[in-house]
């Protein structure tokens, strides 16, 4: 059944037990033998083989077309299913079973179209009406959804159909309760252990969907479905080496015929590996699996291509909370890099959406989103309110860290502002001018001076290094922390001769010669403080260095 199987399928690389094999040997196997095992590929080998000896009819054709759908190789049922409908007095079975196919390949509108050729010669199936009904969803027929939905029956085929649109619309907790009330009374539809731990999976309790899949992977431990939901735990709980290590053991069972879900662990294996071949990988994928767009976003923005990653999600019309996230932080990353007002505004609006919405409010992503939102607005205080409460799940993740060391220290908590600037390790955040500024202005505000003039040491020249001996000189200089504001100031003054700069520069040297006089500062300064006075050819320098010389020999400090 589509998006219903109720039986648990058998996986890659099963095996028989010894007795059973010598039995086989002594006859020749049938069809129902292997249907009953739904081994498709032996049944498909038994019924191309009666085609291929002239003793293939139309029932022949039909289970071979009914076992390419179960092996996942849609395409080929699609063939078959053709060809049958084009045969006099098809069966009206024939033509919701290629509307199937074409459902699962994505073609919707053949799909429709197909379907509803049924409903002139028989009348409407359980089966027809479920395709029918996802098919509204895909097109976002609201009213036609809710008439086949009210067609839908208490029976449980219908009901995980129920279930299914329930997940797609990212109502989890309705799905899982459908599911729950089966497994109630049918126990044995292990499967649907599954399909609970993949909306717990989708609400963020990876733990619980463990629990929950540990129970169909006792009865079936090469269920490439299972086997990869329990990767993708392993990816949230701990890392992308656990995670490729659980796909691993399921590539190792698979047969070289076996293809079901091979894209799908393609696709996660690119993920595991912190984006390794998604240029190979990904793009092939995009609107076959629906997070492999997501991904190349994501892709793109790690490597700063930020106009690519715009070009690829923005005309994608955002349904999921996830969307909505992937559009922001591309819209606010372009905004921040081109100045655009536009952009940061669209960036804010996704953000507050997501995290003002009732289902993530209270989600880490959701706060995540409100913090970002305030961030935007400059409203510092409002995002640390969000950020104090999701800290403890981000200790060493060193971007949510650079975000709440900006805020810290926007507010005017510059002590705390520096310990965070600190744990940042990525050497990429940490030569980016931002990081820089704002530690060097935490150092200039918790009276460390000296470790801001380092950090302008250690770069190299360029307009950002001079934008940091500004903010030093000015921030030194409100501070009342002089000698490294003359410091900076000279070298702004040979950079650039602004008199605005040797103002500052005669402020910060009298500045000292105060703070020296007063014992703040050691005496010995003195002479790097009259030696920056003399790099100036301003007439006003003599009678300030004269004034200096004769306190430094009425008091005996030696300055040349």
């Amino acid at each position: 059944m589509m998006l219903s199987r109720t039986k648990p399928a058998v996986g890659p690389g099963s095996s028989a037990t010894t007795a059973k094999v010598d039995k086989k040997k002594k006859q020749m196997p049938k069809l129902e033998d292997f249907l009953s095992d739904r081994d498709y590929t032996g049944a498909i080998t038994v019924l191309e083989f009666n085609r291929n000896s002239g003793k293939s009819n139309e029932e022949n054709d039909m289970w071979i077309a009914y076992c390419a759908f179960h092996l996942g190789d849609y395409k080929r049922a699609m063939e078959e299913y053709e060809r049958l409908t084009k045969r006099d007095g098809c069966h009206p079975d024939n033509w919701v079973n290629l509307g199937c196919c074409y459902f699962l390949l994505g073609m919707y509108d053949e799909s429709d179209k197909a379907t509803q050729k049924v409903e002139d010669k028989a009348p409407n199936s359980h089966l027809q009406n479920r395709l029918l009904f996802h098919l509204s969803h895909k097109f976002n027929d609201e009213k036609r959804l809710m008439g086949y939905h009210q067609n839908l029956q208490d029976v449980v085929e219908d009901q995980l159909s129920l279930a299914s649109i329930h997940y797609l619309r990212s109502h989890y907790q309705e799905a899982i309760d459908i599911y729950k009330r089966i497994l109630l009374d049918n126990r044995e539809y292990l499967a649907l252990n599954v399909y609970v731990a993949l909306c717990y999976y989708k609400l963020d309790y990876y733990d619980v969907s463990q629990e929950v899949l540990a129970v169909y992977l006792q009865q079936h431990t090469d269920s490439a479905v299972a086997l990869n939901l329990k990767a993708c735990n392993h990816f949230r709980l701990y890392n992308g080496k656990a995670a490729e290590a659980e796909l691993k053991s399921l590539q190792d069972m698979a047969s070289p015929s076996f293809i079901f879900a091979q894209d799908l662990v393609k696709h996660n294996l690119v993920v595991f590996r912190n984006g390794e071949g998604a240029l190979q990988i990904l793009p092939p994928l995009i609107d076959v699996i629906p997070e492999a767009r997501l991904n190349l976003v994501i892709y793109y923005l790690k490597q700063d291509d930020v106009n690519e990653a715009y070009n690829l999600i923005k005309d994608l019309e955002p349904t999921t909370p996830q969307e909505y996230i992937l559009k922001g932080v591309v819209n606010a990353s372009l905004g921040q890099e081109q100045g655009s007002r536009e952009h940061l505004k669209i960036a804010q609006q996704y953000f507050q959406l997501v995290g003002g919405s009732a289902s993530e409010c209270d989600t880490i992503p959701g706060r995540q989103c409100m913090a970002a939102c305030f961030f935007l607005l400059k409203q510092f205080e409002d995002v640390l309110i969000y950020f104090n409460s999701i800290k403890s799940y981000f200790y060493n993740d060193d971007t949510f860290n650079f975000n709440y060391a900006q805020a810290k220290s926007a507010v005017g908590n510059y002590k705390e502002g520096e310990e965070v600037f600190l744990l940042i390790q990525s050497e990429k955040i940490k030569s980016d001018y931002t990081y820089l500024s704002w530690l060097a202005r935490c150092y200039i505000m918790n009276r460390k001076a000296r470790l801001a003039w380092e950090l302008y040491l250690k770069m190299e020249t360029s307009g950002e290094s001079f934008s940091l001996l500004q903010l030093i000189a000015n921030d030194c200089y409100k501070m009342g922390q002089f000698y490294y504001a003359a410091k900076a100031f000279d070298v702004l003054e040979r950079l650039d001769p602004n008199p605005e700069y040797w103002e500052g520069k005669r402020g910060a040297c009298v500045g000292v010669f105060q703070l020296i006089i007063a014992g703040h500062e050691p005496r010995e300064v003195l002479r790097d403080v009259v030696a920056m006075l003399r790099n100036t050819g301003n007439p006003q320098v003599e009678y300030i260095v004269r004034t200096m010389k004769k306190w430094a020999k009425d008091n005996r400090v030696p300055i040349s």
